[in-house]
């Protein structure tokens, strides 16, 4: 996608009915977050047997996690403001991560693992209704919006950033114990795929619409 400006973006029906529609599935969906996370708190399911996560440490890295997350929320949000299609990417891309995530949690119902430390994140939890949701397992969303960064972003150095941020975030919710190996492995591979369908819809809405 060419890199336009806001100015003109926002002159072009074809990127805001874009634009617009992906706020509002994202919000709908967000909304729709804490009757979820109330549903799957409430049900039971299976402990893995993880053998890489029971040879870490147990610690609560609550702060490195939330300055990560946050650090990399307000890079996203700067390269946002310089580039309309960054905008776009990210906000498409992560309702595809959040409907996938429903998805994936709803089909695979797993009890969190052993020593869990809740993760303290006041402003994250503002979406799982004000609590620490401990079953919201298969896969990490923390790891996944890190690495959705890496693909969204588009200079090389906020791409080392991201990835090394989509690195350290994985380690550090094993350590934290909120998240399985394999919720944490796999988290990119959803990410990517999302990020390839956003795409994939954005360019399919763009040549059946009108500018």
């Amino acid at each position: 996608m060419a890199n336009i400006s806001w100015v003109e973006a926002i002159q072009n029906k074809n990127f805001t009915i874009k634009l617009y529609v992906g706020i509002a599935l994202v919000t709908i969906t967000l909304l729709f977050y804490p009757l979820f996370f109330d549903y799957i708190e409430q049900r039971n399911g299976v402990v893995l047997n993880d053998f890489f996560l029971q040879k870490l440490p147990v610690k609560n890295v609550s702060i490195p996690i939330f300055a990560i997350i946050w650090g990399m929320g307000v890079l996203t949000l700067y390269r946002i403001y310089k580039s309309p299609n960054i905008a776009l990417l990210c906000i498409w891309s992560f309702w595809l991560i959040s409907i996938s995530r429903v998805a994936s949690i709803t089909l695979w119902h797993l009890n969190p693992p052993e020593n869990l430390i809740p993760l303290i994140d006041p402003l994250s939890n503002t979406f799982y209704g004000g609590r620490f949701i401990t079953k919201d397992l298969f896969y990490s969303g923390h790891t996944a919006t890190q690495f959705l960064m890496f693909l969204c972003l588009q200079k090389k150095a906020d791409k080392i950033i991201a990835f090394l941020a989509t690195v350290s975030i994985g380690i550090l919710v094993l350590i934290q114990h909120v998240h399985y190996t394999i919720d944490v492995v796999t988290a990119p591979i959803f990410a990517y795929l999302c990020f390839r369908i956003a795409i994939w819809l954005l360019k399919y809405f763009q040549n059946a619409s009108p500018n």
